[in-house]
């Protein structure tokens, strides 16, 4: 039993230990405050979930995100619960600003961190950098607001009703999850698709606010001072009318986000049910540039050298039936036809959008020659692994894997041993795999990591990294059942950027930054994150 207080002062919130005064019947108001704790639960996943997708999509490596942010919003809720209970003797007017704090804080996250990293550059680097640590106070401070509703709910629930402190955890609890997964479950196949990052979190902090604020003044507004319920009603009020001006301004804002981390000349950007898809350039002598989530796919000024980097030692051998996994671009497939002797190119595009816009997007088929109008290339939108695995014995010549970097962890599966095993068993005899491994200067145990995987595959490899201008940093390992020998095709044209000579060099300059002893990379035991 609560223990009596003092009166309180004139113009201060009582301290209650006695019934609500509610303006309903005790059994409709306790359903009412279960509605609200199932409104902010699936609020408060919503905008944990937002935390993580957006930090995966800037950063990349999503199991090191969410397990960053979803561990220090735990830690931090254990740490708001007992800091509430210090509030308990004032738990409506507490959690009336509690949760008008966290519709705040919540719903402009996204865009908060979104313009840090489009004003700010990339959020490479240590911990200590702004950006991510701007990640870690999201997560902070969220944590702290959600943990504090839980001790304020079970004190306003009881003041309705009495009863045992099991059932009304049960009956609370029960509600928070149920609202955890209508949230868990809005969030992707809801909310994202229809509205995006941006204004997915602005709707969410809007429902947040009018939920717990219309719980506070709507069912406990006696148990508040007439300066109390003044003072949230501004509150919530001032909340709503921030959150719904920044969601009429989001297409502005990431019009002016997107000039920022691309330039002044995007001509075209799209969200795909994949990934974020943007195009620069390719008018007025500016380079082409196709970026997916945020990262540099294709173009620039050391495009051709990267992609003929990458298909031109493949081809040095038998190559009539050419398998491409990802390069739905184009761009791989047209140094593969400028091979004479090349009868079948199959494309294989986990993402329709962009074979769309290599097919239609006048800049983009023009630098990928029109390969799609090419009888001899095929293409297809699919899963890679599970095509891979669907392909027969010694189906192909060359497979060339124009994939992102191993280190996005929804590309980690295609780095994996079992995948080289599939890969090894769809070449023909004498058939030879290329896989872009990453950067080696900068990720040299992530490039050579492939390169073990590869050869853990049962396959022998001859890794070599090419540099362009300015950072560009490719590395690459060409593979087989025999050691694969670093050459080009005397019968194909001349690549415009490279030789035999600069093919030794480029095997060197990997040689150079080996580190040996890596262990391979599973399915069950990925080792590209961090």
């Amino acid at each position: 039993m609560i223990e009596p207080h003092a009166p309180a002062p004139p113009g201060s919130a009582p301290p209650f230990s006695g019934p609500a005064r509610l303006p309903v019947r005790p059994g409709t108001g306790r359903y009412i405050v279960l509605a609200g704790v199932f409104v902010c639960a699936a609020c408060g996943l919503v905008y944990e979930l937002e935390l993580v997708a957006l930090a995966s999509y800037l950063m990349g490596d999503s199991v090191t995100q969410a397990s960053v942010v979803l561990s220090v919003m735990v830690f931090a809720m254990g740490i708001g619960s007992l800091a509430a209970k210090r509030l308990r003797r004032h738990a409506a007017i507490g959690f009336g600003v509690i949760e008008a704090a966290l519709a705040l804080v919540g719903g402009c996250s996204a865009m908060a961190l979104y313009a840090v990293f489009a004003w700010t550059g990339d959020w490479g680097g240590m911990w200590a950098d702004g950006p991510r640590c701007l990640l870690v106070v999201f997560s902070l401070a969220i944590g702290l607001l959600i943990g504090a509703e839980v001790p304020l709910l079970m004190e306003l629930i009881q003041r309705i009703r009495r009863q045992d402190a099991g059932g009304a955890v049960a009956d609370l609890f029960a509600a928070d999850y149920v609202g955890a997964l209508v949230g868990g479950l809005a969030f992707p196949f809801l909310l994202l698709p229809l509205l995006g990052q941006l204004t997915s979190a602005l709707l969410t902090g809007a429902v947040n606010a009018v939920a717990g604020g219309g719980l506070v003044l709507g069912l406990f507004r006696r148990d508040l001072t007439p300066r109390g319920r003044w003072l949230l009603l501004v509150a919530n009020v001032a909340v709503l009318g921030l959150l719904a001006s920044l969601a009429v301004l989001v297409g502005d804002f990431e019009r002016a986000a997107r000039q920022a981390v691309y330039g002044g000349n995007v001509r075209v950007a799209l969200r795909s049910g994949e990934q974020e898809v943007v195009l620069t350039g390719g008018t007025r002598g500016r380079p082409l540039k196709l970026f997916l989530d945020g990262r540099l796919r294709a173009g620039g000024r050391g495009e051709r050298r990267y992609h003929e980097a990458l298909v031109h030692p493949a081809m040095a051998g038998p190559h009539a039936r050419v398998l491409i996994l990802g390069g739905g671009d184009g761009l791989a497939a047209r140094e593969a036809l400028r091979h004479p002797g090349v009868e079948r190119v199959d494309v294989v595009e986990p993402d329709p959008a962009v074979v769309r816009l290599a097919r239609g997007d006048p800049g983009l088929a023009r630098l990928n020659a029109h390969v799609y109008d090419d009888p001899r290339v095929r293409v297809s939108t699919a899963d890679v692994f599970r095509r891979l695995r669907g392909e027969p014995p010694a189906a192909y010549d060359v497979v060339i894997e124009d994939l992102p970097d191993p280190g996005i962890t929804s590309s980690t599966k295609l780095y994996a041993q079992e995948f080289y095993g599939l890969a090894r068993r769809a070449l023909a005899p004498g058939g030879r795999l290329v896989v872009h491994a990453g950067p080696v200067s900068s990720r040299p145990r992530v490039f050579w990591t492939v390169e073990s995987t590869i050869r853990a595959a049962g396959l022998r490899t001859a890794p070599y990294r090419v540099t362009g201008r300015g950072p560009d940093d490719w590395g690459f390992v060409l593979a087989s059942r025999t050691p694969p020998v670093l050459r080009l095709d005397p019968h194909a044209p001349r690549p415009g950027t490279l030789t035999t000579a600069s093919l030794t060099a480029a095997a060197d300059a990997a040689t150079r930054a080996r580190v040996p002893g890596l262990p391979p990379s599973t399915l069950v035991h990925p080792r590209y994150s961090g």
